[in-house]
């Protein structure tokens, strides 16, 4: 099944169920208006969607529409909270931190530049039902209820001043951005095992090709381990987002995920880094395809904006 949220005025939005093919929509009005409600009571509501989904895939649904991604919020716009998985955290693996859940961009909203540069990360993200504290990675894998697309936007310049306060990026990592379509796994069919995506996300920035990162290969951790160890302590309510970070291109001729990780490999290369953050006016692309060449979750296409939403185009080496 694949859903997204339109706008509608609110915080929340209006959810719409989406065709496969991405081509149409339908409101899922008299069912569930807002996706938290779904993820509320996913065993009632989630069969009556599905049932919308199939007649939307079979033609049948009377009032289906055009479906437009620019019309679209964030899947899931505010979540209760959301986690990261990240490598600067000075270990070995991939540590989870807490992230910023309130707002989060639809996929082709402006970003605003409140610093002088900036970076984009490329990543997955899993939404997740009702989970007890102390689950298990495999009992974790069954409470996911969403897989999304993300891009966590981080501003480099602010990152030292994080740092200096010692409670962890907060300033550096404003709003993530989410594709407009969250798709429940078993619409990735054999793509989704072992917690993992096994499929290529395709990065460009300014209109040409950055990366192709092998999405499975690429996590540190799957899913049901980065969710059970937030649980570790707590219980998790629905809702509750989980993101990969931003995925790790082992190979450097597949290019790359974010920029961080190409001026890391100029600066070992080089001597130091010969690419340019990010400035109002350059533009991001990111998107998956299914093993059909199909997209997924359609693609999340942005551009930084200046604090007056101005800027010409720029280069991004």
């Amino acid at each position: 099944m694949k859903l997204a949220t339109y706008k509608d005025g609110s915080r929340d939005g209006q959810l719409v169920v989406v065709s496969r093919d991405l081509a149409q929509a339908h409101f899922a009005t008299g069912i569930a208006t807002r996706m938290q409600q779904l993820l509320d009571d996913w065993d009632f509501v989630s069969p009556q969607l599905e049932d919308l989904y199939a007649t939307l895939n079979g033609g049948k649904a009377r009032h289906a529409f055009a479906f437009d991604p620019r019309l679209a919020m964030a899947p899931l716009p505010r979540a209760y909270q959301r986690a990261e998985a990240r490598w600067d955290q000075g270990a070995g693996a991939p540590a989870l931190a807490q992230a910023a859940s309130d707002p989060a961009l639809g996929p082709t909203d402006d970003a605003l530049l409140a610093a002088p540069e900036a970076d984009f990360g490329a990543g997955l993200a899993a939404v997740t039902g009702d989970l007890e504290a102390l689950c298990t990675p495999a009992r974790a894998l069954d409470g996911v209820r969403l897989l999304m697309l993300s891009n966590a936007w981080t501003l480099p310049g602010l990152a030292a001043a994080d740092a200096a306060a010692g409670a962890g990026p907060l300033l550096a990592r404003p709003a993530t951005a989410y594709a407009p379509v969250a798709l429940t796994p078993d619409e990735l069919g054999e793509a989704w095992r072992g917690g993992r995506v096994h499929l290529t996300l395709a990065t460009q920035c300014n209109g040409k090709p950055f990366g192709r990162a092998d999405a499975a290969a690429a996590m540190g951790r799957h899913f049901g381990e980065l969710i059970a160890q937030l649980a570790r302590t707590r219980p998790l309510r629905a809702g509750c987002i989980v993101d990969s970070g931003v995925l790790a291109v082992a190979d450097a001729d597949q290019g790359y995920a974010c920029l961080a990780a190409k001026r890391a490999r100029e600066a070992l290369e080089q001597g130091e880094p010969r690419s340019a953050w990010l400035q109002p006016g350059d533009g991001v692309r990111i998107e998956m395809k299914g093993c059909d060449g199909a997209s997924l979750f359609g693609a999340i296409e942005q551009r930084l904006a200046g604090p007056a939403g101005t800027g010409g185009p720029g280069e991004a080496g």
